[in-house]
């Protein structure tokens, strides 16, 4: 029995070692560095689950949907309860196509927090006080920048709304979360060009129409198709608080 113990001990151990070994490639000499860290997001992208309930969502995210496999880092419910499906260091299965910036793998470089919603209600006090708190934790442990948090449908536009014009972003920005114009920045200068603006912001280009519905969700609450001198305004402050996070 003993000599059984003492094997099964051995046998663990050497599976934690393996577990905690450096992947090496066979083809080059070994000269580790310790200038090095772990792979890790850089945004956070919010998305709603369009679907029922809690329930529906953990099954469709721990299997496929029409599109084939999805999952997401995160799940908060309407009721403020937290779902974690994925390891924070691993890449989630939950943005697509698409871009936002300069990255065009949001997959690889960003956590997905899906939330309980049917994209026709308003999302729950509960709900929004859980995912502060999870944003809070995200950004602290991740030190992902409190600004980078993004709707799927600004970097997907052309193929996604949510969260939905109905999801509270200015609470979100009050609470220091988010990119948010600022009114004391006043009217853009003269020639100023609201389409650069987008760009700027992250906003991708390829079909203009889609970008502006996917902003006036975020910034107007709703979906228009047009840029008016508000819209000039805000997008003037947010290119410009843009600039001051850098």
């Amino acid at each position: 029995m003993a000599m059984r113990w003492v094997s099964l001990l051995l046998s663990t151990l050497l599976l934690c070692a393996c577990a905690q070994s450096p992947v090496r490639n066979p083809l080059a000499h070994w000269n580790p560095s310790p200038n090095h860290d772990e792979r890790r997001a850089v945004v956070i992208v919010l998305h709603a689950t369009e679907q029922e309930s809690v329930a529906q969502s953990l099954l469709t995210l721990r299997t496929r949907n029409s599109g084939g496999p999805v999952s997401a880092h995160y799940l908060v419910g309407a009721d403020g309860s937290l779902h974690q499906l994925v390891e924070d260091s691993r890449r989630a299965w939950h943005a697509g196509g698409g871009s936002w910036g300069t990255i065009d793998d949001l997959n690889s470089a960003s956590i997905g927090i899906e939330l309980d919603n049917d994209g026709a209600e308003p999302f729950p006090p509960a709900q929004i006080a859980a995912l502060l708190r999870l944003l809070d934790d995200l950004c602290t442990r991740l030190r992902i920048p409190r600004h980078a948090i993004i709707a799927h449908a600004d970097l997907a536009p052309t193929r996604k709304r949510d969260p939905g014009p109905l999801f509270p972003w200015k609470a979100l920005a009050d609470a220091g979360y988010g990119l948010w114009p600022d009114p004391a920045d006043g009217d853009p200068p003269a020639g100023f060009d609201p389409w650069l603006a987008l760009q700027a912001v992250g906003y991708p280009l390829g079909d203009p129409v889609a970008a502006v519905r996917a902003y006036r969700r975020h910034y107007r609450g709703d979906e228009a198709e047009v840029l008016d001198a508000e819209d000039q305004r805000i997008l003037h402050s947010l290119v410009l608080q843009a600039r001051r996070l850098r």
